[in-house]
């Protein structure tokens, strides 16, 4: 499993998101994207980091950001999410996790002592020419936006 830093350039991905539009990351060429991987729909935590981003969804527009999330749930199950939270951007069904592995972000997971694969919530900031300028990995669910603005 690649792990990704600063300066190196975003695996292109093409998926389809939760109302089964297809979504690829050369969509967003010249524009600055906000790649956030969450590990479940409807959950505490990836609920506040969703909540965090639709808040502040204009603000971030505004200074020329996209938001895009992604976890390995169905579209199914990103259509009921986007729903009960408005949430006004794309969140992509990564169900085969092509994506998460291709950014490094599916690993082993310890919970209670049992060991599982799954998501490891990260966001990564990609600038226009696709290369990626940000890697938080100890994401703050409540703040996230604040998180993605206080590093520009």
């Amino acid at each position: 499993m690649a792990t990704l830093k600063e300066g190196d350039k975003a695996p292109e991905f093409t998926a389809k998101d939760q109302n089964g539009n297809t979504v690829s990351l050369a969509d967003f060429k010249g524009k600055t994207v906000i790649l956030y991987f969450y590990p479940k729909d409807d959950t505490p935590g990836c609920t506040a980091e969703a909540c965090s981003f639709r808040d502040n969804y204009q603000s971030l527009l505004s200074k020329g950001f996209q938001v895009i999330g992604v976890s390995t749930d169905d579209e199914k199950s990103h259509k009921k999410f986007e729903t009960k939270y408005s949430l006004p951007f794309p969140l992509i069904a990564d169900e085969d996790k092509s994506i998460v592995e291709a950014y490094g972000v599916w690993a082993e997971k310890n919970m209670y002592g049992k060991k599982y694969m799954g998501t490891v919530r990260t966001t990564f900031i990609i600038n226009g020419e696709g290369v990626i300028s940000h890697v938080i990995s100890k994401v703050d669910t409540q703040n996230s936006s604040q998180q993605v603005l206080d590093l520009v």
